[in-house]
């Protein structure tokens, strides 16, 4: 087959972990960032890191770099033509390969390099010991270039409510699932611990994972002193493993510069589609916390795209931020969770640094692929509270061109619930979802639960109540009568 010159090949990954001893010894993020592009340039047959037309580092939360890909660009000796960033969500290097794969194959850049890292676990212990870090920034008149789509995800009520941070949020998914499947508290926490363990037993053996002592499922659903309760049901080995300092880079071109550079044809991998879209804006506006429809719309468009079925994918991973969020994919895309669903180890596990966890995904898919040529290989990443969705299909095998959909148009004409103010839905109503976040000190503190009204609006209900509290971590609460005060307080 005679390819394109201007079709886009990923052709180097690399990964980085570095697990510092004290402040002295550990490393800032674009220090994290620039060995995993070196191990990129070095997996690609390079012998230094090619100089790109573009810089682009994933949104991250460790340090105010100002433009961070200009700091990574400096310290490398590149000189590329911009640099750039993107915006917030677990989404975002997954739609940074799509959007790269269009503008190569639409001649406007030739070599990229996509990258990101975290130095979080540094971060908070210089926070801890009140030491001020000294990290590198870029210049105050240089700003990079802003990649992405970037939305706002809390409606002004739920923040009223404290409603904010993805620990409150998947949790209450997890209990819409568990309803909606019809099992019991019990068996679901069998099911996701089951299900994380498994995933853990691949972290044990990925050299780039950050917890690499594989778990029991009794060991990952027990609440104990090293596996606190965070939110019910999820204690913290079913969350987001945020405490941790990596990197990782991935090398696209187009396979003309591939082939002037050199790089031998059995590093390449080969975007063949990929979807972006998001789910409605606003947890509060979701018509159900048991599906996610934009998953199954986007999903089924770049496997179309692709002219595969899910069936024809061999190697899967699925975004993990929490058990709840690889069942919604799991459940939208039609993949078994008999399956294999994990490269990495996932968030829980090989680690999860913030936004920046699919590029390690990425970059092990890579690898997986070169050692199963013409296997068939999905990528699916998640930002926000199951918002926002990117997808993308690779193989060692080229495809005529690389194809992209964005079926957004189609999503926002899904079906919707309006959120009812306080005083609108004081009375009665059916909690549908619901969560209880814990103290630090492992008490039950503050319970949260997604409520819909009898004209099917939604509301929101809180409790501080210890009783209360203490009671909805005991038996099923989902499908139960409550009452609302007109502050949104939660009564049974």
């Amino acid at each position: 087959m005679s390819l394109d010159p201007r079709t886009p090949v990923l052709i180097g990954a690399g990964q980085f972990v570095h697990r510092a001893t004290g402040l002295d010894d550990a490393l800032d993020a674009s220090a994290l960032i620039c060995e995993a592009i070196r191990s990129a340039a070095t997996d690609a047959g390079l012998g230094e890191v090619p100089n790109p037309d573009s810089v682009r580092v994933v949104g991250l939360l460790s340090w105010k770099y100002g433009d961070p890909a200009w700091v990574v660009a400096n310290q490398l000796g590149l000189a590329p033509r911009e640099t750039a960033a993107t915006t917030m969500g677990g989404n975002s290097p997954q739609t940074l390969v799509n959007g790269t794969a269009m503008e190569i194959q639409r001649g406007e850049l030739d070599l990229a390099i996509l990258c990101g890292g975290e130095a979080w676990r540094t971060r908070m212990r210089a926070r801890k010991a009140g030491v001020e870090l000294d990290w590198p920034t870029a210049p105050v008149e240089q700003t990079p270039r802003l990649l992405g789509e970037d939305l706002e995800m809390n409606h002004p009520i739920e923040r009223a409510r404290n409603i904010v941070m993805p620990v409150q949020v998947y949790p209450m998914f997890e209990t819409a699932i568990r309803a909606a499947a019809g099992r019991t508290v019990e068996e679901q926490q069998v099911l996701s611990s089951e299900l994380y363990a498994k995933f853990s037993e691949v972290a044990a053996a990925n050299p780039y994972a950050w917890i690499r002592e594989a778990k029991t499922a009794e060991e990952i659903r027990t609440p104990s002193a090293t596996n606190r309760m965070i939110g019910f049901p999820y204690p913290k080995y079913m969350n987001s493993n945020n405490d941790v300092d990596m990197g990782a880079a991935l090398i696209m071109c187009s396979v003309e510069k591939a082939e002037a550079l050199g790089v031998p044809r059995d590093r390449w991998v080969f975007p063949h589609s990929g979807a972006d879209c998001h789910e409605h804006n606003y947890i509060s506006n979701r018509w159900s916390f048991a599906a996610t429809p934009a998953v199954e719309l986007g999903g089924r468009r770049a496997l179309e795209l692709a002219g595969v079925g899910i069936d024809d994918i061999e190697i899967i991973d699925l975004y993990s931020c929490f058990p709840s969020a690889v069942q919604l994919g799991a459940q939208s895309l039609g993949i078994s969770l008999d399956r294999q669903v994990t490269r990495t180890g996932g968030l829980a596990f090989a680690g999860g640094p913030w936004n920046n966890y699919v590029m390690h995904a990425i970059a092990t898919v890579m690898n997986d692929l070169r050692d199963r040529p013409g296997a068939k290989g999905l990528v699916w990443a998640n930002g926000g509270y199951a918002t926002k969705h990117s997808f993308g299909v690779y193989s060692t095998t080229p495809p005529t061109s690389f194809q992209h959909a964005y079926p957004q148009d189609e999503i926002d004409a899904m079906p919707r619930r309006e959120l009812a103010d306080r005083e609108e839905a004081q009375g009665s109503a059916t909690i549908e979802a619901y969560t209880v976040m814990f103290s630090r000190e492992g008490r039950p503190d503050t319970s949260l639960a997604a409520c819909l009204l009898a004209d099917g609006r939604r509301a929101w209900g809180t409790s501080s109540d210890d009783a209360l509290t203490t009671a909805m971590c005991e038996g099923e609460w989902v499908g139960r009568a409550v009452q609302l005060d007109s502050d949104g307080t939660l009564f049974s």
